[in-house]
């Protein structure tokens, strides 16, 4: 009996129900879907700050944006999300947008940054309200979008091992001589940081619903206790006391009150700028990224609340179209952010909504001069948090259960990471989707049957 060819499915369903009915029940039912504690919806909760922290930094002193504004903002956006999607949806700086503003000269200004993202945030919200991005989502193969995802998730690992071997400059976007073994950001800081969280994690297995290891509860039962430790955030508290170790003087310098509000001033030129600089290398990696692998990946982990790709691009544009005007960061969600959150522990809406009410109370106490404690912060540590985000992105792709599939797959995550252009990846994925499919194609003439 000859076998059947496989095939890709579209990634969606051709029947769904509208996005904006399920905003009431969304947080609810979660809660009662996954069991969850609130120790493991925090240690979920810092799972995307090796991502976080490092850009914004850079932001804060290179191009004067003010972390308080942006804090504050940034923390409504995430209790906003966690209350919309019910999953631990993060909200994630515009990488592109921020590569630019910082290493390419002549620097973006901040009104270009915040142009820069309202022009991003406009065509997300168009193709989300148009119905366009669904339609884009509906037949995008499975292999082209794994691909996106490893690429991503690779590139976040290299980040990381980078973060945790040599000394970093954010400011100036420079990687310095190999970081020393000693000190209290040294390499047995980061390394004793990474093998806390293999113990406690493993690799990111749940031991709620199996069966006793070799039939040995007393080794289920550790694995279970282990897995209940909010790891991450332990980490990161570390890494907030080794702050103060390392500069003592922070407590001096530590202003209490929020950062006063004001709307940028953004010309027409600061729009054109932004928008050809900022923009559009940054529209093709959002629409990937950001909506089509995030809501994939929603699906991978929450098949019974699958993110809609109409809601995520609708919540990009409202987001920036809001806060790029007061100077707050451009942001979107992304999909390495929901798999370190998820990794880490976050099962439900509550871990954002968490790590929310945490950013608006330091953005309110603290304002603008908590930058001299991030300036401080172990960037060995966040290596370790972001290696972990990283591979658990790129653990999506090991359902490709054809050569066809993983052909497609890695020369797409291949061409992004050589290429570092994960639009370049998708479109050489498609066009080699496309030429696998042809080579399928009978346009000779049927034979009779023998």
């Amino acid at each position: 009996m000859d076998e059947e060819s496989p095939t890709t499915t579209p990634l969606l369903p051709h029947h769904r129900p509208q996005w904006w009915r399920k905003i009431p029940s969304n947080a609810i039912s979660s809660l009662r879907l996954h069991k969850t504690t609130v120790w493991s919806e925090l240690g979920g909760s810092v799972g995307d700050l090796g991502t976080y922290i490092p850009i914004v930094l850079a932001l804060t002193l290179v191009s004067k944006l003010d972390l308080g504004t942006t804090l504050i903002f940034t923390a409504l956006y995430n209790i906003v999300t966690g209350l919309l999607f019910g999953i631990p949806m993060p909200v994630q700086p515009m990488k592109s947008i921020a590569s630019v503003a910082i290493s390419e000269a002549p620097l973006l200004t901040l009104s270009q940054i915040a142009a820069a993202g309202i022009g991003t945030a406009s065509v997300l919200l168009f193709l989300g309200a148009t119905g366009l991005m669904s339609v884009l989502y509906r037949f995008i193969p499975l292999p082209v979008v794994r691909g996106v995802q490893l690429s991503q998730g690779l590139s976040f690992a290299f980040t990381a091992i980078k973060y945790v071997r040599y000394d970093q400059d954010f400011a100036a976007n420079t990687q310095g001589d190999a970081r020393s073994w000693l000190g209290l950001d040294g390499l047995i800081v980061a390394i004793s940081a990474i093998v806390f969280l293999v113990i406690t994690t493993g690799s990111g297995e749940t031991y709620d619903n199996i069966e006793p290891v070799a039939g040995n509860r007393r080794v289920r039962r550790r694995l279970q206790i282990l897995s209940s430790i909010p790891s991450a955030l332990i980490v990161f508290l570390i890494g907030i006391i080794l702050c103060f170790i390392i500069d003592p003087t922070i407590f001096n310098s530590l202003q209490l009150g929020p950062s006063k509000f004001h709307v940028l001033k953004i010309t027409w030129d600061d729009f054109k700028t932004g928008f050809l600089r900022g923009s559009v290398p940054q529209i093709p990696l959002s629409i990937l990224n950001s909506v089509i692998a995030v809501c994939k990946l929603s699906d991978d982990l929450f098949p019974e609340h699958e993110a809609s790709v109409t809601a995520v691009s609708v919540s990009v544009g409202i987001m920036n179209l809001v806060g790029c005007w007061f100077g707050a960061m451009p942001v979107c969600h992304g999909a390495g952010g929901l798999a370190g959150q998820y990794r880490f522990g976050g099962r439900t809406g509550a871990s954002v909504l968490l790590l929310g009410c945490g950013k608006l109370v330091l953005g309110l106490v603290f304002g603008n001069s908590f930058v001299r404690i991030l300036n401080q912060f172990p960037v060995g540590i966040l290596g370790a948090l972001l290696l972990f985000a990283g591979i658990e992105l790129a653990m999506a792709s090991k359902d490709m259960n054809t050569k066809e599939e993983s052909f497609v797959m890695l020369v797409c995550a291949a061409v992004s990471l050589t290429g570092s252009s994960a639009a370049l990846g998708f479109v050489c994925g498609i066009v080699l989707f496309l030429l696998l499919k042809l080579r399928e194609v009978d346009c000779g003439p049927h034979d009779g049957d023998d």
